[in-house]
């Protein structure tokens, strides 16, 4: 890979994580540092394996950019299985504070008219 592929990375891998977390289900108690890292590892590790793969040819353009719909989908498939797997991690009974007991909401009574 050269720089300028590595430079590309870093403004896609926004949006590639940001399409990892829509991709997965349910809430992600991670933030968007962590969202944008595990996005611009997942693009480079995806344009990786995609250029060993030769799998790295332009299939779609538009005015004067190309991309591979199976190379964004090998970056998506990363940064979902990264967000995953930081998400496992950050998600402990301490950030959620489950030690402590639940406190139980009372039902309010309702005045009968008389």
């Amino acid at each position: 890979m050269r720089v300028s592929d590595y430079l590309v990375a870093i403004p896609i891998g926004l949006v590639i994580g940001v399409l990892g977390r829509l991709v997965l289900p349910g809430r992600q108690r991670i933030g968007v540092f962590v969202t944008f890292l595990i996005g611009v590892a997942a693009a480079v590790a995806g344009t990786w394996i995609a250029g060993h793969l030769s799998l790295s040819r332009g299939d779609a353009h538009w005015h004067g950019l190309s991309w591979n719909w199976i190379l964004l989908g090998i970056q998506v498939g990363f940064a979902v299985v990264g967000v995953g797997l930081a998400n496992k991690v950050t998600h402990t009974a301490l950030a959620d504070n489950d030690d402590r007991p639940r406190r139980r909401t009372r039902r309010r009574r309702t005045r009968t008219a008389r």
